[in-house]
């Protein structure tokens, strides 16, 4: 399988980590990417395209083709999408940011997720230490507000929340910190576009 290296990042910026399956990457990707960008006052954002979610049973599509379509899709100078997880050996979150910290002692990352992860959170490995680590930038979803916002991880960590209207703040501030942002959006998800059968996890043939 191809590697594309690790990513460039000078000391103080602040980096958005984005991860996910992206199986398949899509539109609604990208616009959580660039109004998390706006709205978090980040440097730049890297997508980290994971070799598999602990949390699903069925396996992604082959990576290089994931990498390849994620690529093809989110194409913006601030933006790089990354294969960081398959060269550090991790798996879990709270892993991955381990390693970078320690890759990347000067730089501030801002850990990214939609509102529909932070609804089930608490089931990620060690998740009050993701949130003790870094801070968290929630990016609403359709459907997802309300769950989100009554999750155990929301009541949990509610004194540590960013109001809104200081979002831009959030990318510079002392974990444990996190922000809630409504933002227009856009209605599509990896699931409906393979349950069409627009995107197969076949290996397709070299």
């Amino acid at each position: 399988m191809e590697r594309y290296g690790i990513p460039y990042a000078r000391p103080g910026q602040v980096v958005g980590l984005f991860g996910g399956s992206f199986d398949p990457p899509h539109q609604g990707h990208v616009h959580v990417t660039l109004e998390a960008m706006k709205s978090f006052g980040l440097d730049r954002v890297w997508w980290l395209v994971s070799p598999g979610n602990p949390l699903k049973e069925r396996g992604p599509a082959p990576m290089d083709r994931r990498m390849a379509a994620a690529r093809n899709v989110m194409q913006h100078p601030r933006v790089e999408v990354t294969d960081i997880e398959a060269l550090t050996g991790t798996r879990a979150t709270a892993d991955t940011l381990t390693a970078l910290q320690r890759l990347y002692p000067q730089v501030r990352f801002v850990w990214l997720m939609g509102a529909d992860n932070l609804a089930q959170f608490h089931r990620w490995k060690d998740w009050r230490g993701i949130m003790d680590s870094v801070p968290v930038g929630v990016v609403a979803r359709p459907g997802d507000r309300i769950s989100a916002r009554m999750s155990r991880a929301a009541r949990v960590y509610a004194k540590y929340r960013i109001d809104g209207q200081a979002r831009h703040l959030l990318g510079r501030a002392q974990a444990p910190a996190w922000c809630f942002v409504n933002v227009p959006m856009v209605d599509v998800s990896s699931t409906e576009i393979r349950t069409r059968g627009e995107w197969r996890a076949e290996v397709l043939p070299e």
